[in-house]
């Protein structure tokens, strides 16, 4: 039936795991780099480790039932089925707050800061700064559908979170994201004034505009990352934004491949000293990784590229109050003079003391006070 709000459970079928297992042991690895760094891509070593760890040690069934534990549905908005996590507080006075993630990351990544958002009287935090947490999956990843014609942009997928808060009752919320959650939440923030009482991002999506004169400080460290990630970073997103379809084949039928491609990036976009496994556990990093693999998303999931990159859009502009957070990793830190021509309303900015592009995985108690200090300025 239409609009209605389905419950949902992670529950991956026995023929899926065992031909993870088949594939990972006939895995055809290329040689070696030819470097004693990542300056060629995710190392061969590790990428074996991981995906010997992968077959042999990783335990889905434990990792799908911790994932559990959060109330999850489904319900389909214009065609689409989406899923989400929907963590209610027992506070009376909890605030509905939307989050969500972006490439290559997913649901996973918030899984360490809903339960002290949700219930801060447990976590050592006051109850007053209680949320009912919403945490959709986007379209084309993890266990939302997949969509079958062209046309979802960050700006459809923003119209169908609105939908989505109103089916849930929330007449009034908060949205917060990062990566391409950044971009949604932007777009929700500027469609849904009505309704969203404010925003928080941790990346901008804004033209960088021609700078006049000397650069100021905030200024250079953003040039300098958008030089290197123009550079060095950026050939994921060619691809991803030019042909989806082609790059489809390779990481939907290996997973040696899919985690590479994915993993890659867990190096080059944290703030964690040259390795990933300095700040996530194997587990951590592979709960992500089986999100696309066990959903066959590689495809869909890189079709928000080719969706946003080179087409016709008018940026949003944005007047509720807006929250952002600057971690010091991010590829591109946001500049706050960069911002203010479509954020007519930055009430909050704080440059945080570490963490990188995936700030809740990343930095969960930093993640929920930062969270915490913006929605209390708009409750």
């Amino acid at each position: 039936m239409t609009g209605a709000i389905k419950p949902f459970r992670i529950e991956v079928g026995d023929d899926i795991l065992t031909d993870l297992k088949a594939r990972l042991a006939r895995t055809r690895w290329p040689e070696a780099e030819l470097v004693d760094d990542w300056s060629q891509g995710a190392p061969l070593q590790w990428i074996q480790d991981i995906c010997r760890y992968w077959a042999n040690d990783y335990d889905w069934r434990a990792r799908e039932a911790k994932l559990n534990r959060f109330d999850q549905f489904t319900t389909e908005i214009d065609g689409l089925d989406i899923h989400f996590l929907h963590a209610c507080s027992k506070e009376p006075s909890a605030l509905p707050l939307i989050i969500t993630h972006g490439w290559p990351g997913s649901i996973v990544e918030f899984q360490k800061v809903i339960a002290p958002l949700v219930d801060p009287a447990a976590h050592g935090g006051n109850p007053a700064d209680a949320f009912h947490i919403v945490c959709p999956s986007l379209p084309g990843f993890g266990f939302s559908a997949k969509p079958k014609t062209t046309g979802w942009g960050v700006d459809r997928i923003a119209a169908t979170w609105a939908r989505l808060m109103d089916r849930l009752g929330y007449a009034r919320y908060g949205a917060q994201g990062g990566d391409w959650g950044s971009a949604v939440t932007t777009s929700l923030g500027a469609q849904d004034v009505e309704h969203c009482a404010g925003i928080h991002i941790t990346l901008a999506f804004n033209a960088v505009p021609k700078v006049e004169g000397e650069p100021t400080a905030e200024e250079k460290r953003a040039l300098a990352g958008l030089k290197h990630y123009v550079d060095l970073d950026s050939g994921y997103s060619r691809q991803q934004s030019t042909r989806p379809q082609t790059l489809g084949y390779g990481l939907t039928d290996s997973p040696s491949g899919q985690a590479a491609w994915i993993l890659e990036k867990f190096w080059a976009w944290t703030d964690c000293n040259g390795h990933p496994e300095n700040i996530f556990t194997r587990d951590e990093l592979l709960d992500n990784v089986m999100l696309y693999w066990v959903t066959e998303t590689a495809t869909s999931s890189a079709r928000l590229y080719w969706e946003s990159f080179g087409k016709r859009r008018t940026r949003p502009i944005v007047k509720v109050p807006t929250g952002v957070a600057v971690f010091p990793k991010e590829i591109i830190t946001p500049v706050r003079r960069w911002m203010e021509p479509n954020f007519h309303n930055i009430t909050h900015w704080r440059e945080m003391e570490k963490g990188g592009h995936f700030a809740a995985f990343e930095q969960p108690e930093l993640f929920v006070g930062e969270v915490r200090e913006f929605f209390r300025t708009v409750r």
